[in-house]
């Protein structure tokens, strides 16, 4: 018997890979079926089912791609309705892995589709649960999600808590529980940065699970939920409808393109040029109108949060080597429209005498005696970040709702911008740029930095209580 958990950090995503006696079953996987058809072949497994715990909103799995290159099944629970070829199981059916079984646990409640999938030993034992985006280690799906649905999200927080107490708690403590997603995504509030744990355990500590009444989980469970970032429904129809092939879309996207054949496709396309490069090699040089988004982040969901349409056109500027990687990692959350990278990247946009532009970063010991001065600072971190510690007078703005709030600036205002710790600025301060904001100041190592340098003086840093969003 084996099993794999694949976990991707930058969706904080987990896909499992189960196999015994030469067959196989994946559950959830991610857009690129590569890695996949590596492992079948290493272990020299069939590939008999692909397992869906619901329609994912945070990424575009690769069920399509896989099911059309192994002529394995894809299976989602009830409730589910697909554009593609599918079978939809019953409640508590089971399905065979060699000698394991996998039993359906319909979940309602995160989406009217959710299920858990149990997989039992040869002998019946219970040995994990593939939990989805019903149960993390921690929390629990957010109730908001549901495609198209009249249900409120106070509806589906109330079949989750059924869910929850009827189909998962009863069963044995000792089942280890492998969830959809940790620490990072937003598909849940409070999870952990840890990718599995006994049920025993999170009966203990996490606090859907607590004894709670159903009126006091439904008020627990939608507080203090950030809107879902809009991709995510534009994510979950792909899933539930289908995609272009990967392959094809890698094929598209690896396009070398010299500095003349850039600028001709930037003009002609009306693309969005995006600089995936490392903050500071973006604030040393980058091609005016550019947006900062870098690949040493949570690269995917930033990309779906700020870019609006899923069919924009995009021209990539890339470290040397990570072409691929960058076409592959906006498939994930599907942005299938890269027209190609700019060949020799800034170097060659340099030499051939193009206007570059640059950002002002600087340390944190500089930054304190000119937000003393007076100049205007934005946090751009989430709420719960800047309720919980921040600069005295320092404004809140969301990166997530950019595009809101700077209406509401002044453009000829000059501003310093942090985050937590360097990234998140340095989008904001290109989106600002690609906007008409020209007075921009980037804060290196953000709010992390500054505190460190000015932990004890109060008049800078104010300390709020802690709150979970």
């Amino acid at each position: 018997m084996k099993i794999t958990q694949l976990y991707t950090n930058c969706l904080a995503q987990g896909a499992y890979y189960i196999s015994h006696k030469g067959e196989a079953a994946i559950i959830d996987p991610l857009r690129e079926t590569g890695p996949y058809l590596d492992l079948l072949k290493e272990n020299k497994d069939q590939l008999t089912h692909i397992f869906e715990t619901h329609f994912h909103a945070d990424f575009v799995s690769g069920h399509v791609d896989l099911a059309a290159a192994t002529g394995a099944k894809i299976v989602f629970g009830p409730n589910a309705q697909t554009d593609y070829e599918s079978y939809i199981a019953k409640d508590e059916e089971v399905f065979k892995i060699g000698g394991l079984s996998l039993t359906v646990l319909h979940t309602p409640g995160h989406t009217l589709e959710s299920s858990c999938f149990l997989l039992k030993d040869e002998h019946q034992k219970a040995l994990c649960l593939f939990s989805g985006d019903t149960l993390f280690i921690g929390d629990v799906g957010r109730p908001d999600l549901a495609i198209k649905s009249d249900l409120t999200q106070e509806d589906l927080a109330g079949m989750l808590y059924e869910s929850l107490r009827n189909k998962i708690m009863p069963l044995p403590d000792d089942v280890i529980v492998y969830p959809a997603h940790g620490a990072g995504s937003a598909c849940g509030k409070n999870m952990s940065k840890e990718t599995s744990d006994t049920l025993g355990h999170q009966k203990e500590v996490n606090y859907a699970l607590r004894n709670l009444s159903k009126e006091e989980f439904i008020t627990e469970l939608t507080t203090g939920i950030l809107p879902a970032p809009q991709y995510f429904a534009k994510n979950a129809a792909l899933n539930k409808k289908g995609y272009e092939n990967y392959e094809k879309v890698l094929h598209k996207g690896s396009n070398a393109l010299s500095v003349g054949d850039f600028v001709t496709m930037h003009k002609n396309e009306k693309a969005l040029v995006l600089d995936v490069r490392r903050s500071g090699d973006f604030a040393e040089a980058h091609i005016p109108g550019a947006i900062f988004i870098g690949l040493d982040g949570q690269f995917a969901p930033w990309v779906g949060t700020l870019i609006k349409d899923l069919k924009t056109p995009i021209l990539l500027v890339c470290p040397n080597g990570k072409e691929a990687e960058t076409v592959m990692r906006l498939s994930r959350v599907g942005y299938d429209n890269s027209l190609g990278y700019l060949h020799g990247g800034m170097e060659a946009w340099i030499k051939a005498g193009k206007t570059a532009e640059t950002v002002t970063s600087i340390s944190a010991e500089t930054f304190v005696p000119q937000y003393l001065n007076g100049v205007k600072t934005l946090d751009v971190r989430k709420p719960g970040e800047y309720e919980s510690a921040h600069i005295k007078n320092a404004d809140t703005k969301p990166l997530d709702f950019i595009y809101e709030w700077m209406e509401h600036l002044d453009k000829a205002q000059p501003y310093m911008v942090h985050c937590a710790g360097g990234y998140r600025s340095m989008i904001a301060v290109s989106v600002l740029k690609a906007n008409g904001f020209e007075h921009l100041t980037d804060v290196q190592g953000g709010y992390a930095a500054i505190s460190r340098v000015h932990n004890a003086e109060t008049e800078i840093v104010t300390l709020a209580c802690s709150k979970t969003v």
